[in-house]
């Protein structure tokens, strides 16, 4: 008998967060059949939803999706997204344009409003003793940020840099603690100003002048949610890589990276069988990537050396609540709430480096059904959702975890485990409800409640450490000194978050199409600039408005 005949495609990519389904979308775009693996059950990384419910009441809870910037008519995700040809499937409503989150400290409330010129008058009027220097460091993210925007939509070039945006140069790369000593702001003005970095968890010390400034403009065009909920991104990449000859897979996990001769040639399946491809993607974690999917084997000695030492972003755990309460009826603002006890930032860094909890409290509160109230999955009728979240030590021992409890599987079962884990889950909530008008006595509404550690992330989305944001974003560990796309071993290419271009929606984005163009030898970037549609709306399937995005992305 002859053997079967064994399965190819001509582009694989491992993982399915939103970076990955990208690049997919595109190269099945540009006529490379490509085909999706992922491990869980559900498909799109930190993008993702779970659902729960009891007595018939249902949530739907977001992963990693809580708001983005850049989905105006002209931002950077919706020229994404149309050029997959899905510019009439993924709707945005946006946040409270006066106050898209909400800063507490503990003298002051900040509402950061939307707009640069809003954005200096209202930091002005808080702090009018400082307004002179303050004004100037303003200008100088605003004119960073500037300049970084216009070089990544190629508006100009690096030694255009110099003449037009001279700032970029002289303090982009450099620590933002460094331009606030300079000028001499106070404390409590340079915690406003990085009050939401909570967005990429790096002390101010090792935090790039261009990452604070970049993430200020990412919302400064507006914040917003997807309409119907975090899924539906990850759902609509999916039914395009579908329509354009592709698949998506999950409960798929990848063991090894086939490799010949220094080059891939495909992979090796957990569930057993091989699967044979000229070009491999992977989203999946850059650590896993080279020590477990590849094999130290096949790098350089001096790649190996940079991967081990890259240190990654300090982890996040979340609480998730649903509640007997209509925060929607009674009006509250759709604002995220992002609470410090500490105007000294760099503290509490110190203390979730050296393994403790701090003393000092952050967190962040978000309430998905302000961000879509015509959503019917996030909540029942009558009913909330929210999230509170904090970052956590790197250290699994604080959990009573090994460093391998993730993968053995077992450790929600040990009580010490849970009883930590309620602990600070307990305390979270009794922080969450000083700071959400009308909800005084939160655990008395509380119809669901839900917790995940570092841990928990680790063993659904096999980050290294639990982190959600990869490899740390500071400046000895960004741009060029990541690896990615390309890598030394031919037809093997990274995209996600560890990759130059970055964590965060629109980031993973972004870095997904530039993966996509090393892989065709093709510039896709400038043609989302100019607006290009690659992908054939007339192949996708008719919009339904009982259309699930959550089964989609199975």
């Amino acid at each position: 008998m002859s053997e079967p005949q064994r399965e190819q495609w001509d582009a694989i990519v491992i993982g399915s967060g939103l970076g990955g389904l990208a690049c997919a979308a595109y190269l099945c775009a540009a006529g490379k059949r490509t085909l999706v693996l992922e491990a869980h059950y559900v498909a799109g990384g930190n993008s993702q939803v779970f659902r729960r419910g009891k007595h018939g009441r249902k949530y739907e809870f977001d992963v990693g999706l809580h708001y983005i910037g850049e989905c105006g008519k002209e931002g950077s995700i919706t020229r994404i997204l149309r050029t997959a040809g899905l510019a009439d499937r993924v709707s945005f409503r946006q946040l409270d344009p006066a106050g898209y989150t909400t800063l507490i400290f503990p003298d002051f409330q900040f509402r950061v409003p939307a707009g640069w010129d809003r954005y200096r008058a209202r930091l002005l009027e808080t702090f009018p003793a400082e307004a002179e220097v303050l004004g100037q460091v303003v200008d100088i993210l605003c004119e960073v940020a500037e300049g970084g925007r216009r070089f990544q939509n190629r508006e100009i070039d690096m030694q255009a840099v110099a003449a037009e945006a001279p700032r970029f140069l002289q303090w982009g790369l450099r620590p933002v603690t460094e331009l606030f000593h300079e000028y001499g702001i106070s404390p409590q003005a340079a915690a406003v100003l990085l009050g939401e970095q909570g967005d990429y968890a790096v002390r101010p010390s090792r935090t790039p002048v261009a990452l604070a400034a970049g993430l200020t403009d990412h919302y400064m065009r507006g914040a917003f949610y997807p309409q119907g909920g975090g899924q539906m991104i990850a759902a609509r990449l999916i039914e395009a890589i579908r329509s354009y000859g592709g698949e998506v897979r999950t409960r798929s996990p990848v063991s090894r990276v086939r490799v010949d001769k220094g080059r891939v040639v495909g992979v090796a399946l957990a569930t057993g069988g091989e699967i044979d491809a000229p070009v491999v993607v992977s989203n999946a974690d850059l650590k896993r990537t080279v020590t477990d999917l590849v094999g130290e084997q096949h790098f350089s000695a001096a790649t190996v050396e940079r991967v081990r030492a890259f240190r990654m972003t300090v982890p996040l755990f979340v609480v998730y609540l649903g509640i007997d309460v209509d925060l929607v009826a009674q009006g509250l603002p759709n604002t995220n709430y992002f609470v410090w006890g500490d105007y000294d930032l760099e503290a509490i860094y110190d203390e979730l480096e050296a393994g403790r909890l701090p003393e000092k409290e952050f967190l962040y509160v978000t309430v998905a059904s302000l961000k879509d109230p015509t959503s019917q999955r996030l909540a029942p009728p009558g009913y909330t959702n929210l999230q509170i979240m904090t970052l956590v030590p790197r250290e699994y021992g604080l959990w009573n975890v090994g460093d391998d409890g993730a993968q053995e599987g077992a450790y929600h079962r040990d009580p010490e485990y849970r009883r930590r884990k309620e602990a600070l889950a307990e305390h979270l909530i009794a922080s969450a409800e000083r700071i959400i008008p009308g909800l005084s006595d939160l655990r008395a509404h509380i119809d669901w409640q839900e917790s995940a550690t570092p841990v928990t992330q680790e063993r659904f989305t096999h980050s290294t450490g639990g982190t959600s944001y990869g490899i740390e974003f500071a400046c000895d560990q960004m741009g060029p000194l990541r690896i990615g796309p390309e890598t030394e071993i031919g037809g093997l290419f990274l995209c996600g978050a560890s990759t130059p271009s970055g964590h965060g929606i629109g980031g993973v984005l972004r870095g997904g199409v530039i993966t996509a163009s090393a892989v065709l030898g093709s510039d896709l970037m400038s043609r989302v600039i100019r607006g290009d549609v690659l992908g054939d709306p007339q192949r996708l399937p008719p919009l339904h408005d009982d259309w699930d995005p959550w089964r989609e992305s199975h």
